[in-house]
């Protein structure tokens, strides 16, 4: 089912429950890839970007794409096929070393100044860089900003209490004609404690809708994303029946930059 009239009548809800104080240290994303506990992971890559690939394009060539909390997504080496610069960052230096051995990349390693202890993988054709690090400590400064970016199980992974933080770090890395294809989630969230994480239509309006300042992003103020909903899905499975759950929607926003007096 991939329509609006197709999806289960349910009525969402502003209440994220005890997922509010619900906490995943990297320690844990960490043993999740060394346990191959990634169930997230889509070796086809997702139907969703490849239907839409042509809003995050908007018919532009040569983008720097961006993707969030990478893992090993294959579509960063579609991308980059088509002659698009892709840039990610992933917390498990595993992830990405076996991005580049499964995508039968070369690839270079090396420190990222102004990151301790932080690495960025480099693919020999210099089209696809890979930074291994948590996302907070990454910046424009650092990355610089993006035409385009590509966030499918990102936002739905941090934790609730950092939504804000990571909602200003996306904003600060768009670039004024900036295409962002965001997904998120809906289920009961008093039947499963995430991740992924419930997100509702309302938190997405307030965390990338209202104008954005404080100390450290005031370079922000007067900036506003237009948000549109693309689709909401109905993409229960046997997993989600797992965890307790009796429905489960994909729902794909693109959200864009407009400037406000």
């Amino acid at each position: 089912m991939d329509s609006f009239t197709d999806v289960p009548r349910i009525k969402e809800s502003s209440d994220i429950g005890q997922q509010q104080c619900r906490v995943v240290t990297e320690e844990e994303w960490l043993q999740k890839w060394q346990m191959r506990k990634i169930g997230f992971h889509k070796e086809q890559g997702h139907r969703i970007l490849r239907k839409y690939l042509d809003v995050l394009l908007n018919g532009r060539s040569g983008l720097r794409i961006f993707f969030p909390l990478c893992g090993k997504a294959v579509e960063m080496k579609w991308l980059a096929d088509m002659g698009h610069c892709v840039v990610g960052v992933e917390l498990s230096e595993c992830a990405l070393k076996e991005f580049f051995t499964e995508q039968n990349l070369s690839y270079s390693e090396e420190p990222v100044p102004g990151i301790s202890g932080a690495k960025v993988f480099k693919s020999t054709s210099g089209n696809i860089s890979l930074y291994c690090c948590s996302i907070y400590d990454l910046s424009s400064t650092i990355a610089g900003r993006f035409d385009g970016i590509w966030d499918r199980g990102s936002l739905v992974a941090i934790n609730p209490c950092d939504r804000e933080h990571y909602a200003n770090l996306m904003l600060s890395l768009m670039e004024g004609s900036c295409c962002y294809l965001l997904v998120s989630v809906l289920y009961d969230s008093n039947k499963h404690k995430g991740p992924p994480f419930y997100v509702p239509d309302s938190e997405i309006k307030s965390l990338f809708g209202l104008l954005i300042s404080g100390e450290n992003i005031t370079s922000l103020k007067g900036k506003v994303c237009e948000i549109k909903c693309l689709e909401k899905v109905d993409d229960f499975s046997d997993q989600h029946k797992a965890w307790g759950l009796d429905y489960f929607l994909e729902v794909t926003y693109l959200l864009t930059l407009k400037s406000v007096p």
